[in-house]
């Protein structure tokens, strides 16, 4: 018997995590389920990050953490558990299916069938903030190769094994061209190995355009964090409902199975919620598990008792819903369709499935390093870049130069524009004629910058690997 972490969290969670388990042990499967507490009740008993230690071992002993919406209080202190669990457990994909129930469920869209592929640990997501200058924060953007090619191959495998035709990419690699460039190289490098399926790469931003206009052009599209955590949401929304999606959190050892919407407080307690988030979630989960026979009941369940137009609040709709039901009620309903199939919208076949194996990431041949030179960070309110570029230039040492000086990325000197709006926040570029420069001759600068009595906030040095520099340019430079 195979036994799971289940957690009813926060809100509604509490009614749909009850009307699925129902459904599911209607279903035959034989599972056993091991209750934690997470959530607000964890954060407000003084446990900042929402969970216990023992919630933890639970949830690693077992391995799978099906989960319910939790609630994370309002105010300062408290982190996202979703996302810590995510990056704990080194869940690095987040799948999410998302398809059009036309016309049971309302849609502009009614041929969407989409699955978003997104990283799961890195990009802003590494939550590494600080605020440099009484008038400027940063965010640091953290792109590995390790990341990108295991959510990329992932990507690849999952279209594979799921019969899919096409996997897109979507970046902003022509403005972040060091992290998202990274995200576009790994995947040209990939999908050569996969000549079956179609591979292309878009802008995010004209690609989310589509994605809202024509998804049909779309079948898997694999995205960096932030961009999926966005897009995910886009897709299902345009379905029909949030309310209607699953996703999967998938790691090497561990996985987690959750709904995408949220706690919906607001509803909470009134037995109206819609449980088909959670439940297309739990078949997820038993796909995983290799329980193909019962995954594929109660998936068809579902889309008998949507097809009878017996639907929640959320999608009932006047002329093609028939019965307005609460969460109990619907559960009901998909347990009295188990056994059966829908007849307008298409079954879903039985297909063996279980977890994605990727090969071990293997290291690459260490690139030759050299250092070229330093970008020095200021807090200086003085606003004019001349007067700046005067005070760097008299710490200049050992024939280092000041080359340029940029403000919130463009660049004020030399040959700046007076219409251009400077911060208190400056990037002042140091290099050398030759090319290469050391790490004694930063300590310099750096030492003789402080006895000028300038505020360096942060140092950042610049590399070539294998000969091809590796950081951004100044816009304008």
């Amino acid at each position: 018997m195979t036994k799971i972490t289940i957690a009813k969290g926060d809100g509604i969670g509490p009614e749909i995590m009850d009307a699925v388990l129902k459904i599911v042990k209607a279903s035959g499967v034989n599972l056993q389920f091991e209750e934690v507490e997470i959530g607000e009740k964890a954060y407000l008993s003084g446990n900042s990050s929402g969970i216990s230690p023992q919630a933890w071992d639970t949830i690693r002993k077992n391995k799978i953490f099906f989960k319910a919406p939790i609630t994370t209080p309002q105010g300062g202190g408290y982190k996202s558990l979703n996302v810590t669990t995510r990056k704990a457990l080194n869940l690095f994909a987040n799948v999410r299916p998302c398809r059009s129930f036309h016309p049971y469920v309302r849609t502009k869209h009614p041929e969407l069938d989409i699955v978003v592929v997104r990283e799961n640990e890195e990009d802003l997501y590494a939550g590494i903030e600080h605020q440099q200058t009484p008038e400027v924060v940063q965010c640091l953007k953290l792109i590995s190769r390790p990341g990108c090619e295991k959510i990329i191959r992932y990507a690849f495998e999952y279209a594979k094994k799921h019969g899919r035709k096409k996997v897109t990419c979507l970046t902003k690699d022509n403005i972040m061209k060091q992290t998202d460039g990274l995200f576009h190289k790994v995947f040209d490098e990939i999908a050569p190995d996969y000549p079956e399926i179609v591979s292309d790469h878009m802008i995010i931003d004209i690609g989310t355009a589509r994605l809202a206009d024509t998804p049909e052009l779309f079948d898997v599209i694999v995205v960096p964090n932030l961009y999926g955590d966005i897009i995910s949401d886009v897709v299902a929304q345009i379905t029909g409902s949030v309310g209607l999606a699953g996703s999967a959190n998938i790691g090497l050892e561990c996985a987690m199975f959750e709904a995408i919407h949220g706690s919906a407080p607001d509803i909470a307690g009134q037995g109206i919620a819609n449980p088909s988030g959670l439940l297309q979630a739990a078949v997820m989960m038993l796909n995983y598990l290799g329980e193909n026979a019962a995954a594929t009941k109660i998936h068809n369940a579902w889309l008998k008792t949507i097809e009878e137009g017996i639907h929640t609040a959320d999608i009932h709709k006047e002329g093609t819903s028939k019965q307005l039901v609460g969460t109990r009620a619907f559960a009901e309903a998909v347990i009295s369709h188990l056994g059966q199939t829908p007849t307008s919208l298409a079954p879903v076949q039985e297909r063996a499935s279980g977890p994605i194996v990727l090969p071990k990431y293997e290291r690459k041949n260490y690139s030759k390093k050299e250092l070229l030179g330093v970008d020095i960070f200021v807090d200086w309110p003085g606003g004019e870049s001349d007067h700046l570029a005067e005070k760097l230039q008299a710490i200049e040492t050992k024939g280092v130069r000041l080359s340029m000086i940029t403000n919130r990325g463009i660049k004020v000197w030399p040959n700046g524009f007076e219409e251009t709006f400077c911060t208190d926040h400056w990037r002042c570029r140091f290099e050398t004629k030759n090319g290469s420069i050391s790490k004694q001759q930063i300590i310099e600068l750096l030492k003789n910058a402080d006895e000028m009595s300038i505020d360096t906030i942060k140092t950042e040095n610049l590399y070539a690997f294998d000969g091809t520099p590796a950081f951004s340019l100044g816009q304008g430079q």
